[in-house]
């Protein structure tokens, strides 16, 4: 609205802002009453999440500052399944170098000029004042009849909870070939738990063509390649070690990394909602459209 706009144009506007004071007010008191009752309240997370998106709608400032962390996944897998994500979602660790890209929300960045930071130590934001990002997948095959109707493969799965993290970097350059040697715009890496029917938790990490435990390097050349794929299931440590440039991963820290993501700072954002409204293109394949997506003991990335 430009200030030439006219007297009625100007009538209009007023309307405008006060239908969003209205609906600004009538969501901020939704979502008090939802956080105050808690799980008491039959469908409190949706109600939750509902007003933060309603908040988000007329105030994208609100985004991050109004929904409470939590409730989206809560809405979406329920209590149970929010609480493991968050218990067992990993604290990450970068390879040492002078600067290191973070894993950050696609949609809001697309650079490294958004997702770098040269802080050492933990850090909690990009240069450019992002929080780091972490989509989530789960895959629950507790129930294999249940799970395939809704189109996914439990073989060699059953009985277990499959917990998936998704970090999107703008962009993979394999160290020391340039762009020559791997380099690609958009680089999508996994970090993934499986938790069996006496709660033990076991952990990969995704690796060029195919995944780590707590080796890497020349160790793993055969599953990288894709070569020789392994299963790579490995006990929970609690750790993704990032290396520079590729975003290879660990299950477990390198002795020269510089700069950790402590698990707290990694904002969880539900992958499934995000992959059935983004048009979003990239030059790597998306989770949402892998084999392990839809089939957790896949072997190929």
């Amino acid at each position: 609205m430009t200030r030439t706009a006219g007297r009625r144009a100007g009538g209009a506007g007023q309307a405008t802002v006060e239908w969003i004071g209205a609906v600004l007010l009538a969501a901020a008191l939704l979502l008090l009453l939802a956080t105050l009752a808690g799980d008491r309240l039959p469908g409190g997370a949706l109600a939750r999440t509902v007003a933060g998106a309603l908040l988000c709608a007329v105030d994208s400032g609100r985004c991050d500052r109004v929904v409470p962390p939590g409730s989206a996944a809560e809405a979406l897998y329920g209590p149970e399944i929010a609480a493991l994500l968050e218990r067992h979602a990993p604290t990450v660790f970068f390879e040492g170098g002078e600067f290191v890209t973070l894993p950050v929300d696609f949609r809001r960045c697309r650079e490294r000029r958004c997702a770098d930071t040269i802080r050492p130590g933990a850090v909690r934001a990009t240069q450019a004042g992002l929080e780091p990002v972490a989509f989530t997948h789960v895959v629950d095959c507790r129930d294999p009849a249940r799970a395939a109707v809704g189109g996914y493969d439990c073989t060699g799965a059953r009985g277990r909870i499959y917990l998936q993290y998704w970090l999107y970097y703008p962009e993979s350059l394999t160290r020391g070939l340039g762009r020559l040697g791997g380099f690609h715009r958009d680089d999508w890496e996994s970090f993934q738990v499986r938790i069996g029917p006496d709660g033990a938790a076991e952990a990969r990490a995704s690796s060029h063509h195919g995944y780590n435990g707590a080796r890497g390097g020349i160790a793993s050349i055969g599953s990288d390649t894709g070569l020789a794929p392994r299963p790579a299931w490995e006990p929970w440590t609690g750790a993704l070690h990032v290396a520079a440039g590729s975003h290879a991963g660990t299950t477990v820290p390198g002795l020269d990394d510089s700069r950790m993501i402590d698990r707290g700072d990694l904002v969880l954002v539900p992958a499934e909602t995000v992959a059935t409204a983004t048009g979003a293109r990239f030059a790597v394949t998306p989770p949402w459209r892998k084999e392990v997506w839809r089939h957790p003991e896949a072997m190929g990335t």
